[in-house]
């Protein structure tokens, strides 16, 4: 069963634009499945995981484009990256839009030659799994802090409840378990997770341990949600510090994790600078951890965690599915008041705080305040510093209903994301 996945528009848009269109994520998110779906009689495809193909286009390049000429899909473009430049001299050639489809999973091998050899020429979309909205068969809009978009989504959003939330959050986001509800999930994660170490990292020469590289991933999976210190990663897992950001660098290029990078303002000076890290599939992280089953998870220590770098999942996903690079910051200083996220958009931030409660108070909106400098800089810092609005702030939670907190501040349920 295929389901409708939000960011077909975007393809589409890319492909109407551009002659080359690069769809990437990570493996198992339905590139193929996305590109098939979409393409016009006609359009032939290839993938590069074929022996055969791989060595033609390695080889021979230029024979490899005499047999597969546009409209084409060429899936997994990173294995022969050789074919980069006579895609350019192609499209240089015929200025058609659309021609040539990519997919590709690993992008920390190829984006490099991507951008030397199509430079101005491809569109890239980002895929990841699926979302709340293609779940629920509703449509996916970038989230926003908007009472009356948020009133609008309540009216015609399914409720969710706790148990419904967490089944869903150890279950994870990959299309394959959605489409065949005999997939067990230890088998599913396994081989996925096989696959990724010896087809998407083997090669790397920071990667010579796979075990090693297994426990780094275990490790980061009981963070997520967390500030990243690589120190305290590099020595837990018996690798050097150097060697944690290196990896952790494959983890994110590769769409297995996020950093969301601090806010920083001259005037919030004792702002700490170090990154927050999700995991950007639940059920993967879940798996990793072995935790047994959704009411485990629930109940354990790890459940506030897991439902906040869910929402944030779901925010990114609703970004990223429309071509955008989500803009999302997140704030912590030396005091311990945090911001789980702050949207930042035309010159506005909106605050907001993921809790996993059904009844979230004032109180958790108590360190919005420490942004009221950037919102008066003359006050308290340089006078030629710009002026930052700070707009409607939320609390994304468990909650039944969406009403205001305060004046300033909503709860939203976590199923309106």
């Amino acid at each position: 069963m295929y389901i409708r996945r939000a960011i077909e528009d975007t393809v589409r848009k890319i492909s109407e634009t551009f002659p080359v269109l690069l769809v990437t994520g990570p493996r198992q998110v339905g590139k193929t499945t996305l590109l098939s779906r979409l393409a016009e009689e006609g359009r032939q495809y290839v993938t590069l995981d074929d022996p055969g193909a791989r060595l033609m286009a390695r080889r021979d390049p230029a024979l490899f484009m005499q047999r597969y000429t546009p409209p084409v899909i060429v899936d997994e473009i990173q294995y022969a990256p050789e074919i980069l430049p006579y895609i350019k001299m192609s499209v240089d050639k015929s200025r058609r839009k659309g021609g040539f489809w990519l997919t590709g999973s690993q992008q920390f091998h190829m984006m490099k030659n991507v951008g030397e050899s199509l430079a101005g020429r491809v569109g890239i979309a980002n895929l990841s799994g699926l979302s709340q909205s293609e779940l629920a068969g509703v449509t996916s809009e970038k989230f926003t802090v908007d009472p009356d978009r948020l009133l609008s989504r309540f009216k015609n959003t399914q409720q969710i409840g706790l148990n419904d939330a967490f089944k869903r959050i150890f279950k994870g986001s990959m299309p394959a378990i959605y489409s065949d509800n005999n997939i067990e999930l230890d088998i599913f994660y396994g081989s996925y997770l096989n696959t990724y170490l010896q087809r998407d990292i083997k090669d790397l020469t920071q990667v010579a341990n796979e075990t090693s590289f297994i426990d780094f991933m275990t490790v980061v999976a009981a963070r997520t949600a967390k500030p990243v210190h690589y120190e305290q990663i590099a020595s837990e897992v018996g690798i050097s510090s150097p060697t944690a950001k290196k990896w952790i660098s494959v983890l994110v290029s590769s769409g297995i994790v996020a950093l969301v990078q601090p806010y920083r303002n001259n005037i919030l000076k004792r702002a700490i600078k170090s990154p927050i890290m999700h995991f950007l599939d639940t059920g993967l992280c879940s798996y990793l951890l072995k935790w047994a089953d959704a009411e485990t998870l629930e109940r354990g220590s790890a459940s506030g965690a897991f439902f906040e770098s869910h929402v944030f999942s779901e925010i990114y996903k609703s970004y990223a599915n429309e071509g955008r690079i989500p803009p999302i910051y997140y704030y912590r200083d030396r005091d311990q008041k945090e911001i789980d996220l702050l949207l930042y958009q035309n010159g506005t931030l909106y605050p907001i705080e993921i809790k996993k409660t059904a009844s979230p108070g004032k109180e958790a909106t108590k360190h919005f305040k420490v942004l009221g400098p950037v919102a008066e800089p003359e006050r308290f810092g340089p006078s030629d510093q710009p002026k930052v609005k700070i707009g409607t702030g939320a609390v994304v939670c468990m909650a039944t209903d969406l009403r205001p907190i305060d004046e300033n501040n909503w709860q939203v349920p976590f199923w309106l994301v």
